[in-house]
């Protein structure tokens, strides 16, 4: 089994609870803003913060539970091993640089 590389393994528990815990207290100020924008909002304008303070919590919970995949971005390595084999009319110990 190959051994995970450090480039394709997803953020630390921590890093991630942070990030979704950020996301679902954004979520739920913008649902209390909502709540409080009923007092001052009248008539029909009324109902686009309320199906907000509705609605909010549910789509902040889906969206604060969605993990990321974890990225697999393959790391390039050595590859294979190839018998060098020097150009017709050049002798194997004769670099390029050396030849006549």
């Amino acid at each position: 089994m190959k051994q995970p590389s450090i480039t394709s393994l997803p953020p630390s528990p921590e890093a991630d609870r942070h990030a979704r815990m950020l996301k679902y207290s954004i979520a739920m100020a913008i649902r209390l803003l909502c709540i409080l924008s009923l007092i001052f909002v009248r008539g029909w304008w009324m109902l686009i913060p309320a199906i907000g303070a509705v609605f909010l919590p549910y789509f902040a919970v889906v969206i604060a539970n969605a993990r990321k995949p974890a990225r697999r971005t393959p790391v390039e390595g050595l590859g294979a091993i190839v018998r060098y084999t020097p150009p017709p009319g050049q002798r194997p110990d004769q670099g390029e640089d050396d030849a006549p």
